[in-house]
């Protein structure tokens, strides 16, 4: 009687056995974070995006939700709230046109240079010359609206202000800090720690901070206003001081974020660069521009595209230390999606809220561009 015998598994067979047992393990492990995700992330990105085309209204038992296509955007961009978003235009000064000008010398400059780079393509060209316009449209809304009355900047405006009169701010104060710091100064290591207390403070109290400080009449430091002859005078009822007042708290309270990251690029340098520019005979200035800024570089790059796209989100501090005012001079993008929803206009919030998401998708794109052609061309 002969034997029965079990065949021999072959490496094809242990390999389809392998990928069987690896996927499963995938599913098993896998599985529930992309549940997590797509309940979390995408599907509130997705419900958004619908309400963003509908108009909600609480009726008795529930929600009522109509389609209304783009009447949401088209009542932010041409419509009813269109002076809210873009602002109130006035005639072109001849500065707005030499900074017209500069904008578009700079971006014709810009594409001249690309057409003659190695890595031209027509597509590239198409893309870039697009993304050219829309910076030129966005600079006439800005010197429009914001260099002389009756022009008042919208919302989209002011929030550009605040991103990037904010973020240059904090970056070189934040860079200026970390050089000084990494010099062999007595007491640097009780100074790292007080310029990081800004940055553990919530945005609500640091709001809540700078209100009772701006505030003239019955803030703390009101003796000294009354000895300045300012006891009567008011951060919030003139619109660019309370746009000031919300720039000086948030770089205030961000600035230790770029120090402490810049500082620790700084620590983290070689030394045998530097000691070999010292024993040539370089100055401190040469080898701040040769030597350490080239090297801070890619750090710093990535660190402003994270605190730009932060910056974007700018809310606390409008809402609690002007209440958006005076009128709406102080309002961001984001106080504006918010008040919307407080006001229960859910459709015009979330395209608010949509914008915002392209604008800053479109120069995060543009910057992260900008920095890939350089590394580029420095290859």
């Amino acid at each position: 009687m002969e034997e029965s015998l079990e065949p021999i598994p072959t490496s094809s067979s242990l390999k389809e056995v392998a990928a069987r047992t690896e996927g499963i393990a995938n599913a098993v492990f896998l599985g529930p974070a992309i549940v997590v995700v797509l309940m979390f992330a995408i599907f509130p990105l997705i419900v958004s995006l619908y309400i963003s085309f509908s108009r909600m209204r609480f009726v008795q038992g529930g929600v009522e939700i109509n389609f209304v296509g783009f009447d949401n955007y088209n009542k932010l961009l041409f419509g009813s709230q269109k002076t809210h978003l873009l602002g109130v235009s006035s005639e072109v000064t001849p500065l707005g046109w030499a900074l017209l000008g500069l904008a578009a010398g700079l971006l014709g400059w810009g594409l001249l240079h690309y057409s003659r780079a190695r890595y031209f393509s027509i597509l590239g060209l198409i893309g870039r010359s697009l993304a050219a316009l829309i910076l030129l449209a966005g600079v006439w809304m800005m010197v429009q609206t914001t260099l002389q009355a009756p022009g008042r900047p919208g919302t989209l405006a002011v929030t550009l202000i605040y991103v990037f009169a904010g973020l240059t701010l904090q970056y070189f104060l934040g860079l200026g800090l970390a050089l000084l710091l990494v010099q062999k100064l007595p007491g640097r290591r009780f100074f790292r720690v007080v310029f990081l207390i800004p940055m553990m403070i919530t945005p609500v109290g640091v709001a809540y901070m700078f209100r009772m400080l701006t505030d003239f009449s019955k803030g703390p430091f009101t003796p000294i206003w009354k000895a300045f002859g300012l006891g009567n005078a008011s951060w919030v009822s003139d619109p660019w001081l309370a746009r000031l007042a919300v720039i000086i708290g948030d770089v205030w309270q961000w600035t230790p974020f770029m120090f402490i990251v810049l500082l620790a690029g700084l620590e983290g340098l070689p030394t045998d660069p530097v000691e070999a520019a010292v024993v040539d005979g370089a100055n401190r200035l040469q080898l701040f521009r040769y030597i350490t800024w080239p090297a801070l570089l890619p750090m710093s790059t990535t660190l402003i595209l994270i605190r730009m796209i932060e910056a974007f989100k700018i809310v606390d501090l409008p809402n609690v230390l002007t209440n958006g005012g005076p009128g709406t001079a102080t309002e961001s993008l984001t106080l504006h999606s918010f008040i919307a929803w407080r006001t229960l206009d859910l459709g015009g919030s979330a395209a608010v809220a949509y914008l915002l998401l392209l604008v800053v998708t479109f120069l995060g794109t543009i910057y992260i561009n900008l920095v890939r052609q350089r590394a580029v061309e420095a290859l």
